[in-house]
Formats: structure tokens, C-alpha cells, sequence
């Protein structure tokens, strides 16, 4: 991507208000004839080079590595490797100085269209060179910005160092036939080492790029401990610029832009070199960190003073702004870094990793957040009916759903940055009997919840029995299940013990059961009682909300103080209080009828017998009375 500074970042008001505190020297100018010294010996190096390559720009080579800006270089052998990015680096290196010499003799504060044009030709060119290198050791994150350091600091020890001649390196160039036979193939060595050091080139045999020869990542990973070494040695073929010191100490990207003349006008001591930064990035690095600490501060602060919202989407809405803001501000660091202050080297990939990271995990509770966001505005919408949707389920299995889609889009975000999640994951298989022993409670009350759900035992809103609790279900979740107690108080219970008890769910009642005793006082007559058993019968029948079957009504017994009729039927109702209500009217009407054919509702009594006993010891005289009775009864007797 090109340096571009049509847009004015806070972090360059930043580095600029910091280079005019700290200005005390001007820069020192810049001479004709040295400029002019400078591109007479570019020249005549580019001149060398392309005789050496054999190239020119009407060459079929010329045209295929560089007039073709999809083509990718010729790895086909060691040779081929090594001239193809020695053709790449000269054309990228002369454009790249063409196009900065021109920036900075002109007055434009930016760079213009075909300035920016020709820098995205030059990247690419880069980016084309980078591909002669095994980078797969460096984390995908930093993979593009850590390749344009390499080649560059190849570019600059090829300079410094002898090289054999072409002719010499085992292989056909890239200008050779492309169907070479496979004797001629086979004939190549599998490394091939540059003389005196220990820049390999090898055929790499398994993942994407098999049968290509690259450097390789021991190459790769010790080039930036070469240059070091190399950049004080006398040149050999020295392109008249360090184009790496150039890319790694100045700011933008390839080219600088003109507020970097504050930074040349202040001390001398802000251009010094401290473990591969100049000390003004260190300071702009820490000034760009401490801005952004204060602003996390403000901003925790202030989202503390608000108020919160009592909408409940409003509340969720705010969950999902903090990672999009972090998200923001991550991504605004990542390009301030390496687009204006131009971090390189192993502090880059440092800040990159850490950024991608936090991006990555942003990302991730942020999309678990939508998702709890999505499942907001699904429960509430009006299509959505009470008994079509279960809000629970909906819940829970939104809460599994994003938190298995955080944790892939974690999973993926780690390998971008170089932690291999995969192997992770596979030793995990080892461990995994013992963590599932730990974990045994919570998976067992997983798979009952998922009993629950699926076997429809119970749902929310339903009124249940289960022991000695009843109550109203508010919840059932990942490990247990809210039950609202008559008493409005919330009893919590694990769902596996739950989907192992004996629960009683009143709410699934088709029917309710209408069963009562009715006691009739003795003196009902016959007829009474069988006229009330026929009309307590006629008026259930009658009745739109009982059911005609089962249905009877029976004289069934003699009770202690009553005559008991069985009143049996059942009543169709929606819920318990549409049964009371219907229950009631019943009861009335049956009481009405009793009370119509002359009986009434018996209640329990008793008989009290009063008598005299005789004195205590006293024999009773039988006799004596049956004789008085005797006497009593015979006529008198006449007398003269």
C-alpha cells in the first residue's frame, strides 16, 4: 500500500507539535552538485547491473518480471531465484529513488497521483521479491512489512559482498526455456549455498510452494544479523544509497513526507539510532502510547457517569460499541506506527502481533455481542408469538451459537499471528479425559438442560410440581433451572437433577378434573333425591365447557348425617383461573337445584338421649312393677 498524507492523523499533529518543542538547529542544505554526484553514480551502478543481467527494458526478461506486475518470479532453480531478485531489486530501487529525488525538489506538500502511482509499482516489486523467501516462520500478521525488510537488507549485503557469476550458479536463469527437460531438473542440487556465506538457497519439498528453490527461513532469519555485520564493510556493487537505512529511519512508507523536515531541523540526537529505532520514533512510539492510555482513561471514565439505560436493547447496544471502538483505535495504532512513525525490525512485529491480537479478540466479543444483540430484537419482534417461541431456548441456544462463533474467529485469529491453535487443540485430546472427569457436574447438567429441551419436559411460563416445590418456570438454562415459588420466591435447581425427578406440569393439562362429593340431608324423600341427580346431570350436559364424556351423577352412599351424591365430569379451560371461575359457576348451580327440589346440604349432627338411673347398689325390684301393673289392670273388686 502506498505512503499517502492526503489525510492529516492525529498522530502526525502529534510527532509535529513534539519536532517544533524540540527544534534548535536547521538541517544542513543539500548541494547541486552532490545531488548531482549521487545520481551520476546510480547510473552508472544501474548501467553494471543490467549488463550483468543482460537485460534491457524491450527484453522479453524485462518484460516478464517487470513489465507483467502478476508474474510471479522464476524459482526454478538457484540461479533463476538469485537473478530474478537481483532483477526485481534494481528496477524497485530505481524507481523508488526517482520517485523520492522528484518529491522532495518539488514545492507539494503531498505526493501526487502518479507519484503515488509509480510507489504502488514499486511496492508491488517488493512485494514480488519477498516471494523468493521461505517466510512461513514469521507470523502472517507481519508477514508483508517483515518481507520488505528482508529484501532490502539482501539487497544491501548482496552489494557488500562478492558474488560469483551468474554463469557459475547451478541452474538456468529466468530467461531460459520453460519446459526444460527432467534430467536437467534432476540434475539441480537441493541447496545451493552463495561462496562465504551462509545464504542458502534450497528446493522446498512439502506445503505450497514444492519445487520452488528459496531462501530459506535459517537464511531468512539471520540476514538481519548479516547487514548489520556487512553495512561497515567496503561496497562491491553499492547502489550509491542504503535504501534500508533510508526505509527503516525515516517516516511514511517508502517515501517520507515533508513534515519529516521538522525532524531534520531539530537536534541531531533525535536522529541517533538506539536498538534499530531512531530516538524520535522511540519518543513518538511513547508519546502515541501514552495518548492512547490517557484516552482509555477518559473515555472508562466518562462511560462510568452515564446513565444507564433501562431499554434492555439500549443496554446490550452499548456492549457491542466498546470492541467496535477497540477495534478502531487497535487498527488507528497499527497504521500510525507503520505508516507515519515507520516502527520496524522486531519491534514491529512485536506492536503487529499485539495489535492483531487485541483486533482479533475484539472481533470476536464483538461478534458474540451481535449475536446477543440479534436475539434481542428476535424475542421482541411481532411475529413472534408466546407459543410459538420459547424465549429460553432462543437464549440459550443464541448464547451457545456466539460463543462457538467467538471462539472460531479467536481460533483463526490466533493462527494469523503465528500460535498454532491447531496443535493446541490436538494436545488438548490428551488432557481431555481429565478435564471432562473435573467438568463432570457441569456437562451432566448440559445434557439434561438439552433433555429438557429436547423431550419438552417442561418450558418457561409453565406451572409445575416436582418433591415438595411448585411453582412458575422463569428459566432454563445452561446449567440449572429458575422455578418462581408460590411464595414469589426463586428456587434454583441443577437441570440434571430435574430431568431425573418426577415433575408434575399442570400447564400441559388438556382438561381439568371436576370431582365433587355432595352430602343431602336424610330427610330428601326419594323423589327429591332422584329429580336432583336428573338435573344436576341435564345442567352439565347443557353446560358449553364440560365435556359430555365422562360424565355421571350417582347416589353412592349413606354417610354418617348424609345421603353422598358423586358429581364426576371434566371441564374444558385454558388455565387455572378460567377453571375456578367455570368450578364456581357449577358449584352455585348444583346448590341451586338442591335447594329447588325441597333438600338442602347435610352437616355433620348428633342425637342426645336423656334418661334417670337408679340409686347405686340397688337391685331393681321386676317383680313389684308387674305386679302394680297386674293390679291395675284387674276390675275392682265389689264389697257388700
Amino acid at each position: 500500500m502506498p505512503a499517502t498524507t492526503a489525510s492529516i492523523w492525529p498522530g502526525n499533529l502529534l510527532l509535529t507539535i513534539l519536532a517544533f518543542m524540540i527544534w534548535l538547529l536547521p538541517c544542513p542544505p543539500v548541494h547541486a552538485e552532490d545531488l548531482l554526484l549521487a545520481q551520476a553514480a546510480t547510473a552508472e551502478t544501474d548501467a553494471k547491473t543490467e549488463a550483468a543481467l543482460n537485460i534491457n527494458d524491450h527484453s522479453p526478461l524485462y518484460r516478464q518480471m517487470i513489465g507483467n506486475p502478476i508474474s510471479p518470479p522464476d524459482t526454478s532453480s538457484p540461479r533463476a531465484t538469485l537473478e530474478s531478485f537481483m532483477l526485481i531489486m534494481r528496477e524497485a530501487s530505481k524507481d523508488w529513488i526517482s520517485v523520492r529525488d522528484h518529491f522532495f525538489d518539488s514545492k507539494e506538500f503531498f505526493l501526487s497521483q502518479a507519484e503515488r502511482a509509480k510507489l504502488t509499482q514499486v511496492r508491488a516489486l517488493l512485494d514480488k521479491a519477498s516471494e523468493t523467501f521461505d517466510l512461513s516462520q514469521i507470523p502472517a500478521t507481519a508477514r508483508d512489512r517483515a518481507g520488505v525488510e528482508t529484501v532490502l537488507q539482501l539487497q544491501e549485503i548482496l552489494d557488500r559482498i562478492y558474488l560469483p557469476a551468474l554463469e557459475d550458479v547451478p541452474g538456468e536463469g529466468p530467461d531460459a526455456e520453460a519446459n526444460a527437460s527432467e534430467s536437467d531438473t534432476a540434475s539441480l542440487p537441493l541447496r545451493w549455498k552463495i561462496p562465504g556465506t551462509d545464504i542458502v538457497i534450497a528446493k522446498q519439498t512439502e506445503g505450497e510452494n514444492v519445487g520452488k528453490y528459496l531462501f530459506t527461513p535459517d537464511t531468512v532469519a539471520r540476514i538481519g544479523d548479516d547487514y548489520n555485520v556487512v553495512r561497515e564493510l567496503p561496497v562491491q556493487a553499492d547502489h550509491g544509497e542504503d535504501l534500508y537505512d533510508y526505509y527503516v529511519y525515516t517516516p511514511g512508507n517508502l517515501v517520507a513526507p515533508k513534515w519529516y523536515d521538522y525532524i531534520l531541523k531539530g537536534p541531531k540526537w533525535l536522529q541517533a539510532k538506539r536498538h534499530g529505532q531512531a530516538v524520535w520514533q522511540w519518543i513518538g512510539l511513547a508519546a502515541l502510547c501514552g495518548l492512547y492510555v490517557m484516552t482509555i482513561v477518559i473515555y472508562t471514565r466518562w462511560r462510568r457517569m452515564r446513565a444507564i439505560p433501562l431499554n434492555q436493547s439500549l443496554r446490550q447496544l452499548r456492549h457491542v460499541v466498546q470492541p467496535a471502538l477497540v477495534i478502531i483505535a487497535a487498527n488507528l495504532f497499527r497504521y500510525l506506527c507503520e505508516e507515519q512513525i515507520n516502527i520496524t525490525g522486531p519491534l514491529l512485529q512485536f506492536t503487529t502481533t499485539a495489535t492483531s491480537a487485541i483486533i482479533w479478540a475484539s472481533f470476536a466479543w464483538l461478534t458474540y455481542q451481535l449475536l446477543q444483540l440479534f436475539y434481542l430484537w428476535a424475542v421482541r419482534s411481532q411475529a413472534m408469538t408466546r407459543t410459538s417461541l420459547d424465549a429460553s431456548l432462543v437464549r440459550t441456544g443464541f448464547r451457545v451459537l456466539s460463543f462457538a462463533v467467538a471462539i472460531l474467529i479467536a481460533g483463526y485469529g490466533a493462527t494469523r499471528i503465528g500460535i498454532p491453535i491447531y496443535g493446541v487443540v490436538a494436545g488438548l485430546g490428551v488432557g481431555g479425559l481429565a478435564i471432562a472427569l473435573a467438568a463432570q457436574p457441569t456437562i451432566e447438567n448440559l445434557i439434561g438442560g438439552v433433555i429438557l429441551y429436547t423431550d419438552r419436559l417442561v418450558r418457561v411460563g409453565e406451572f409445575v410440581s416436582f418433591a415438595d416445590v411448585s411453582g412458575t418456570i422463569e428459566e432454563i438454562g445452561i446449567r440449572s433451572t429458575r422455578i418462581r415459588a408460590l411464595d414469589r420466591t426463586l428456587i434454583t435447581i441443577a437441570n440434571s437433577d430435574l430431568a431425573k425427578t418426577k415433575i408434575i406440569n399442570y400447564s400441559q393439562r388438556d382438561v381439568f378434573l371436576f370431582r365433587h362429593a355432595i352430602g343431602l340431608r336424610y330427610e330428601t324423600s326419594n323423589a327429591a333425591l332422584t329429580a336432583i341427580c336428573e338435573k344436576i346431570k341435564a345442567m352439565l350436559e347443557e353446560h358449553k365447557d364440560v365435556r359430555p364424556d365422562p360424565l355421571r351423577v350417582r347416589v353412592v352412599g349413606y354417610g354418617d348425617f348424609s345421603i353422598n351424591i358423586d358429581v364426576f365430569t371434566t371441564v374444558l379451560a385454558s388455565d387455572m383461573n378460567a377453571f375456578l371461575a367455570i368450578q364456581e359457576e357449577l358449584l352455585l348451580s348444583i346448590r341451586t337445584i338442591a335447594e329447588e327440589n325441597g333438600s338442602g346440604f347435610a352437616f355433620p349432627s348428633s342425637t342426645l338421649y336423656l334418661t334417670r338411673d337408679d340409686g347405686v347398689g340397688e337391685e331393681p325390684d321386676f317383680t313389684k312393677d308387674v305386679a302394680t301393673e297386674t293390679d291395675a289392670e284387674a276390675p275392682p273388686k265389689e264389697t257388700s
